[in-house]
Parts: C-alpha cells; sequence; structure tokens
C-alpha cells in the first residue's frame, strides 16, 4: 500500500523547486476544490485547494476527468504536488461564524476554475494530510484571508438545492445526480455544508460526506432493484487501472453484495492486508469499516448497473491491489474504474468454478484466497430461491 513518507519526500522536492515555501501570498486558480478534515471534530481545519498559476485547473483534482484521460500515477502526483492547501480552523456546526466560509462556500459551488488571491500567515510546510478515501493532499498553509477574482459558474441545480433550505440533504443529493452532476461535485457541496433543511446544516468532513453521497444514492436505486426479477445467469467483469485489478461475480439471487480486498505483496506477513464486508437483502445498518469509503463506491456502480439492466443478483467485488498502486488517489477513480467495468461485455458461465478458474487467469494470487473468505459463496445455493419451487 502506499508509503507516505517516500510520497512526503516526493512533495517536499517538488515544492522546493515551485518555491511553494516561500509563497506567503499567491494567487491561482481552484480546481475548484475543498477539503474539510475530521481531526479535532467539530473544530477541523478546511480550506480551498489552488496551485500557483491560472486557468483550466480542473484536472488536478477530478477522479472523473483523471480516469477518462486514464492519467497515470504520475501525472495525478504532478498536479496534486501544485496544490497549496490553504486552511483554517472552524467549528463545523457554526462555521458562518467564519468570514472566510463564505469564498469557501463559493468555491465548492462552482462547476469551473475559479481565480483567487491568498493571503497566509506562513508559508506551505512540507508535510501530506493522511486521509486514504481523497487524493493525496500536501503542502498546507495557516489562510489569513481570500479574495475570489471572479464569480463563480453554479449550475441552476446547484443553485437551486442549495438556496432551498426546506429540502432534505438526501433529497438534494439524489437531484443533483439525476441532473448528472458529478459526485466528486456533489460531495464538494455536502462537505461545505450547503445541503439540507436550515436548522440541519453544518459542514460535513470530506470523508464522510464521500461516502455519505454514494451511500445515499446506491440505497435509494435498491428500493427499486430488491422489486426486480433475478439475473439468469453467472456473470464475470473485469478491469483495471493504476494497480487496482477488479474481479466482479454475479450471481442469480436476491440481492447481495460483498467486498473482499487482498494487497498481493502483503501475503508474506501474515496475510496483512486483507478487508472485506458484507450485506444481506436488507441491507447493513453500520459502517463498512474494514473497506471503507471504497466499500460504497462499489456498490454505487453496481446498483448503477442493476438499475438498467432491471435485475437483481447476488454480488462479489474481488480487488486486487497490486504493488504499482503506490500513492492514495482516493476512491473516485474506484468509483469511475467500477462504473466502466460494467460498461463492458460480461463473460458467462455455466457453474460458479468455470467462473472462478477463469476468474484465476487474471490474478496473480490465488482466488482460494478469495473464495475461502466469502460468505456469499459459503451461503450460496444453501437456501432454495421462489423459481425453484415453481420450475
Amino acid at each position: 500500500m502506499p508509503n507516505y513518507n517516500d510520497l512526503a519526500r516526493e512533495f517536499k522536492k517538488f515544492s522546493e523547486k515551485l518555491a511553494l515555501s516561500s509563497k506567503k501570498q499567491f494567487s491561482g486558480s481552484t480546481p475548484p476544490e475543498i477539503f474539510v478534515g475530521r481531526k479535532d471534530y467539530p473544530r477541523v481545519y478546511t480550506g480551498i485547494l489552488s496551485p500557483i498559476e491560472h486557468g483550466d485547473t480542473e484536472s488536478f483534482s477530478s477522479p472523473e476527468a483523471w480516469f477518462k484521460k486514464q492519467a497515470s500515477i504520475q501525472e495525478i502526483l504532478d498536479y496534486r504536488q501544485r496544490l497549496i492547501y490553504s486552511r483554517f480552523k472552524t467549528n463545523v456546526k457554526t462555521p458562518h461564524n467564519n468570514k472566510m466560509v463564505s469564498a469557501l462556500n463559493q468555491v465548492a459551488m462552482s462547476s469551473k476554475s475559479l481565480s483567487a488571491e491568498f493571503s497566509l500567515h506562513k508559508a506551505p510546510r512540507f508535510s501530506i494530510i493522511k486521509e486514504p478515501s481523497v487524493p493525496i493532499i500536501g503542502n498546507p498553509a495557516p489562510l489569513k484571508s481570500i479574495k475570489l477574482q471572479e464569480n463563480p459558474k453554479i449550475h441552476a441545480k446547484v443553485d437551486y438545492t442549495t438556496g432551498d433550505e426546506r429540502l432534505k440533504a438526501s433529497d438534494a443529493i439524489k437531484i443533483l445526480y439525476k441532473n448528472q452532476i458529478e459526485i466528486s461535485n456533489i460531495t464538494k457541496i455536502l462537505s461545505a455544508g450547503l445541503l439540507g433543511l436550515k436548522s440541519n446544516r453544518k459542514m460535513v468532513p470530506t470523508r464522510w460526506a464521500i461516502t455519505a453521497t454514494d451511500d445515499t444514492l446506491s440505497k435509494d436505486m435498491l428500493k427499486k432493484i430488491r422489486e426486480f426479477n433475478e439475473l439468469n445467469d453467472i456473470l464475470v467483469f473485469h478491469g483495471e487501472y493504476l494497480g487496482n485489478h477488479y474481479e466482479i461475480l454475479l450471481l442469480p439471487n436476491k440481492f447481495e453484495f460483498e467486498v473482499i480486498e487482498i494487497a498481493s505483496k502483503n501475503l508474506d506477513k501474515n496475510n496483512l492486508g486483507i478487508w472485506q464486508d458484507y450485506e444481506g437483502f436488507y441491507g447493513r445498518k453500520t459502517y463498512a469499516k474494514d473497506v471503507t469509503g471504497a466499500y460504497y463506491v462499489n456498490r454505487l456502480a453496481l446498483c448503477e448497473y442493476l438499475l438498467s439492466q432491471k435485475k437483481q443478483c447476488s454480488c462479489i467485488f474481488f480487488r486486487e491491489v497490486k504493488p504499482s498502486y503506490t500513492s492514495p488517489l482516493g476512491v473516485g477513480i474506484l468509483r469511475e474504474l467500477s462504473r466502466a467495468v460494467f460498461q463492458k461485455q460480461p463473460e458467462k458461465f455455466q457453474t460458479i468454478q468455470e467462473a472462478i478458474n477463469h476468474i484465476q487467469t487474471r490474478l496473480t494470487i490465488p482466488a482460494s484466497l478469495y473464495t475461502q473468505r466469502s460468505k456469499i459463496l459459503a451461503d450460496y445455493g444453501k437456501q432454495k430461491r421462489l423459481s425453484q419451487w415453481f420450475s
């Protein structure tokens, strides 16, 4: 898995090259991107990320753009190393008491890069924010003041949902999604505390906002999916991006979902680096604390596919994390990879064993490491389905 010490050294070299450590004042175009931390909640660090350059900088921040371009890890790191995280402390429950929050809100709502002038108490320092769910963040600096140099471009539905203080946050998320606002943008708006009933609005740590968005959307889709007929065939989808390899097994059955992740380079260390979470037909009531954010992005991608097919099934995501995945790039790239995988033609099999045997041809580790742990495979076939009673 990613080595933060190596990354910190790489960030330091790049920062010295750009002379970021001498910048107490700068102007640039934020992608736009904000980040709300979790440490010391509810009084947390929050702020805006921006390079010291102007123009279209959306590619510095967007996992959707990275995947579409098939950007390399080094290309993404080049983007992230250029960003200064200008931050300040605020209470998430009373954010409007801080005058800099207004500018942060404008950045969160903007659909395009936004130019601003930043004044810092101190120059950026060489450190990295350790938050694996989000793309790597470095170069933090205490923000003194910020002045926007142009008006943000705000989508009409973003303006509507943020302005309606009688609209629940979950309903606002669904409206934005249906109007094709990218999920990474929905997350920023939710994180800034701009959605929901007036009395409930507060800033949300970015990691929580990412999961809340994916969770809200997939749960809404599952209301319909659970009423669909079961899938007819055993299907396998597969794909890989930046050392993240997925094999996705779909089985004719009522809805169940499972994610098993294995970091292949850790297998010689007493099987460290194995994560697993599961839910049955009626869902789960607790956070998927093992797989964490990736669980919810995978489930959303599956639900989008099942909704398009008007089917339900049991599904297992086998993720092999290869040694080539060397930097934390956030769960957004896993969402986009999972979505893209479901756009491909699936492979069909007569039996589960045939499917597993074929999956093994693309894995570099034994498939049995997954199958022996799978709750879905352990239980599959033990309960009769309605179709068997009436066949």
